[in-house]
């Protein structure tokens, strides 16, 4: 408890101003406005927990930051090895929606009081040195972590939007909402790794495996402590 009350202070310091999700934007022109009119819009202002299910949110919302966190600290360790190569403008575009998933994800736990895992600070570190260290495999190696990544990721947000259909889709529509599009993000940030030959990368199965095994136990990690 001790940890989480040294986190969060942290957490709360790199809100900065709230600011909108950019919907138009994306790799490929994608990101279009949700269907009826939903906005992604969530200030940090506080939201009523009256009739939500907090643990289930609270366990969503704190692993999801936490593997928004994760996300953006891997491509800023491919970008220390390969942001002058010719895939450095690629990392960088799909680290920039990570860095808007990130903000998003720094709103949500404000407005749903909930608090960071304690672990971030060593995902901070073992985030950067997976990036760093695939990316000293070169590009492909790189995109093969991404790949990995990226579809740990879309999955763990698919099993959270069965469990908030489960639970009620009309009462979570705008948390349903995020999860979508952010998956879907993921999804192309996979494909994008695959079309720079990921596959290609030395021993890519083995190093895919093991990526994605670490990925199950940070999620594992991260939704309960």
């Amino acid at each position: 408890m001790e940890v989480a009350a040294a986190v969060a202070p942290a957490v709360r310091r790199s809100l900065g101003p709230c600011r909108p999700l950019r919907c138009g934007a994306g790799l490929r022109g994608r990101w279009p406005l949700p269907a009826g009119g939903v906005s992604l819009r969530l200030c940090s202002t506080r939201v009523s927990l009256e009739g939500i299910n907090k643990p289930v949110v609270d366990r969503i919302i704190r692993v999801d930051h936490a593997g928004e966190y994760g996300a953006n600290r891997i491509y800023a360790g491919q970008m220390a090895v390969l942001g002058r190569s010719s895939v450095g403008p690629i990392i960088q575009q799909m680290w920039n929606q990570e860095k808007d998933h990130l903000k998003k994800f720094n709103e949500l736990m404000v407005a749903y009081r909930v608090r960071p895992t304690v672990l971030l600070p060593f995902w901070n570190v073992a985030g950067f040195v997976l990036g760093a260290g695939s990316a000293l495999l070169g590009k492909k190696g790189a995109m093969a972590c991404t790949v990995a990544v990226e579809e740990s990721i879309s999955d763990h947000y698919n099993s959270q939007i069965r469990t908030l259909m489960e639970e009620d889709p009309e009462k979570y529509k705008e948390l349903l909402q995020i999860i979508k599009q952010f998956r879907d993000d993921e999804r192309e940030h996979h494909d994008i790794g695959l079309e720079h030959d990921a596959e290609a990368a030395p021993a890519y199965s083995v190093l895919k495996t093991a990526i994605q095994l670490g990925c199950k136990a940070a999620i594992f990690l991260s939704e309960r402590i």
